[in-house]
């Protein structure tokens, strides 16, 4: 089959790169980066945060996201906000793996990233158990702000092609994690 079996075996990384193939990947990157379609899994006080992040203030129609799509198969981005069950968390799963690939996630605020304040057995101790994540989002919750730094941050990971590397080689998320953007103070500031 020879450059065609290369192609649907291994995608454009199966051509040997020249001029024409390597301007394709870098504008399939930034395809990717600029046409993220979020899945939302809104289950708490971020998704207040995550529902405002959509309004016609924050404007995330520029970035191709002003549509939160009900669908899995229609979506490429999971925003986890909020809390997630033990009960909760083979749903989340499920909605997971039937997007379609490639796919990223962002843990919106301190209890998907880590349970926060629900230290018990029945919160999930932080998303990346049930789901591999890509950027946390810090707060309680995050404003918009930092939502928009989040996603933003994915974007430039995305353009990279790093995330899609990393996921291939490991199953895991990049685990990055932004700075708050929002005003509010990080809990180290509280104590000084």
């Amino acid at each position: 089959m020879g450059i065609v079996g290369d192609v649907l075996d291994e995608g454009l990384e199966g051509l040997d790169h020249n001029f024409l193939t390597g301007n394709i990947e870098e504008l399939v990157k930034w395809a990717r980066a600029r046409s993220c379609w979020p899945a939302t899994f809104g289950l708490a006080c971020c998704a207040i945060e995550m529902m405002a992040t959509g309004s016609g203030h924050y404007d995330m129609a520029r970035f191709g996201m002003e549509v939160f799509r009900a669908s899995p198969r229609q979506a490429d981005l999971m925003i986890v906000a909020g809390r997630v069950s033990q009960k909760m968390a083979p749903v989340l799963r499920q909605v997971y793996d039937q997007m379609m690939e490639p796919k990223w996630v962002i843990s919106m605020g301190v209890c998907a990233s880590s349970g926060g304040m629900f230290n018990n057995y029945a919160i999930v101790q932080g998303v990346d158990q049930v789901v591999p994540v890509d950027v946390y989002a810090p707060g309680c919750p995050p404003g918009p702000e930092t939502l928009l730094h989040a996603i933003i941050t994915l974007h430039g990971k995305i353009e990279s092609g790093e995330l899609t590397k990393r996921r291939a080689a490991t199953g895991a998320g990049a685990g990055l994690i932004v700075e708050q953007r929002d005003g509010q103070a990080s809990p180290l500031q509280i104590g000084r």
